[in-house]
């Protein structure tokens, strides 16, 4: 594996949109229990249910701490490749390396993560172990690596529709515990050097009360060049209603790095879902203080989906807009099954199902 200074644009590689085809996805074994109530055994049961769904169209590779190896190894299928690898929690899509490719090699991005939002407001210290996983990954997959921790980006901060165009959002991007050293204009230039775009579209705000800073996965995500799903409520006493309408005015006014208008999709949100007093319970402190309060509002959308070859998995939460969900996505994915799984367990640790997944794209051998 080499290390790479140079800008992957610049070299002709570029990141794919989700719903392109994938060689395989990564996920990490979960078992940070101020994150994951009792011990994680509900998360994983969800995370091992999500990981065989995904292992039938495509290659899993799940890293697991040494003391979890062995567990892993036996709950999930022979078919997953199960790698020792140490981390500080879950969250794949966030630590593990942005892929890009110029369609016959595949290169990793290693970012600078600092647990979203370093000292100034991140959720835990340290994050070293977290910051390792990029490089190591492209080294397990024998992958080139592009040197980007100097800048502090999550993979759930980012989306694009595989021919130039990018979504994020502006809470995230630009506040103060990400890059504050540098401005919008020189944030999007960064965006356009690595990831071979030439349109960024800003939303101003993500899903309410996400302690990411709003990261774009919860709130609007491409399904087709041109087309987007976004996270919507029609009750304007929500304090959601507002952000999602503001979204909205911003993507029907806006156009692709093709020039196609933007064509949105409403994708209802669930009930407002709260964490419980028996949650909470099964959570262990963080540095002598709780992680949640009971009541606690948690950041539940279904646009946190994940994209799968034959497959799209989404979360459930045992609400009535459950199957109303899958039925907009089933119309908006034609060729691929969508299918839901309770995702609870998932959401008590902060994300869901996007959250804890990154793909791996396919590429020419």
């Amino acid at each position: 594996m080499k290390i790479l200074n140079t800008s992957p644009s610049a070299d002709g590689f570029y990141m794919p949109a989700e719903f392109s085809q994938h060689y395989g996805c990564i996920l990490i074994w979960p078992h940070r229990r101020d994150s994951w109530q009792n011990g994680a055994y509900a998360a994983r049961r969800a995370f091992a249910r999500l990981i065989e769904l995904i292992s039938s169209s495509e290659k899993v590779i799940v890293c697991a701490r040494y003391e979890d190896y062995d567990e892993a190894r036996r709950l999930l299928p022979d078919r997953v490749r199960v790698v020792e690898m140490s981390s500080d929690d879950s969250w794949a899509r966030d630590v593990a390396p942005t892929f890009v490719t110029n369609g016959s090699e595949l290169r990793g991005i290693d970012w600078g993560f600092n647990a979203w939002g370093g000292l100034y407001d991140g959720l835990y210290f340290p994050w070293d172990k977290d910051n390792k996983m990029a490089r190591k990954l492209c080294d397990l997959l024998e992958k080139d690596c592009y040197d980007c921790r100097s800048f502090i980006l999550e993979g759930g901060s980012i989306h694009t529709d595989g021919e130039g165009t990018l979504l994020t959002t502006e809470e995230c991007l630009l506040g103060r515990g990400r890059n504050p050293g540098m401005s919008k204009q020189g944030i999007e230039q960064k965006l356009c050097s690595t990831l071979g775009v030439s349109k960024v579209i800003w939303l101003r705000r993500g899903i309410y009360n996400d302690e990411t800073n709003g990261h774009i996965d919860n709130i609007c995500t491409f399904t087709s060049p041109g087309e987007v799903v976004l996270a919507w409520t029609d009750d304007k006493n929500d304090p959601q209603y507002k952000i999602s309408k503001e979204c909205l005015d911003i993507l029907e006014g806006s156009t692709d790095a093709k020039g196609r208008r933007i064509r949105v999709h409403k994708l209802p949100l669930p009930k407002p879902v709260h964490i419980t007093d028996d949650e909470c319970e099964g959570l262990d402190n963080m540095d002598g203080e709780p992680t949640r309060t009971p009541g606690e509002r948690l950041a539940a959308s279904y646009v946190n989906f994940y994209i799968a070859n034959k497959a799209v998995i989404v979360p459930q939460f045992g609400d009535e807009n459950d199957s109303r969900a899958v039925d907009i996505l089933s119309g908006l994915f034609p060729t691929r099954e969508v299918v839901g799984i309770y995702a609870r367990d998932i959401l008590i640790g902060g994300g869901n199902i996007h959250c804890i997944t990154q793909q791996i794209p396919e590429f020419e051998k």
